[in-house]
């Protein structure tokens, strides 16, 4: 079993886009939802994601930033086995066109039909803490 890189780690998720965001609710109860890296995939312990600002995750990063990504990638091809990937991190909401503009990718305008210019979008960065994987033979940490 060898430890990886973040490196070898970021080309092993460089296919993973959907990733399940655990936050925390005021009141204490944790709730996962799907959210798409939109091919912002490029790892390096940041993930960004869009939101309407008046959205319960956002409240919920509002009330505790702490959160919890969770990646899993299919199996590959002849048999080798799917890509577990556990994120502990802190979110932060950044409401900065120039930023969103660095991570917008065409595919977003589905979800805000005006772009960056979408009344109410924030950008979610979560930084990673800690980082669990799981590939088969290979499992281990990485502290981001």
């Amino acid at each position: 079993m060898a430890e990886l890189t973040m490196h070898d780690l970021s080309k092993k998720m460089a296919k993973l886009d959907f990733a399940m965001l655990t936050t925390r609710s005021a009141d204490g109860v944790l709730t996962a939802r799907p959210m798409s890296n939109n091919g912002d995939v490029e790892y390096s312990g940041d993930s960004y994601f869009f939101a309407y600002g008046d959205s319960r995750k956002v409240a919920d990063i509002h009330a505790g930033p702490q959160v919890c990504l969770g990646y899993t990638g299919a199996a590959g091809m002849l048999g080798s086995p799917p890509l577990f990937v556990a994120v502990e991190g802190h979110a932060e909401l950044i409401d900065d066109k120039a930023q969103f503009e660095a991570h917008w990718t065409k595919d977003l305008d589905r979800y805000f039909p005006e772009g960056i210019d979408t009344p109410g979008v924030v950008m979610i960065k979560v930084r990673a803490d800690l980082i669990r994987y799981w590939d088969g033979g290979d499992e281990g940490e990485l502290r981001a």
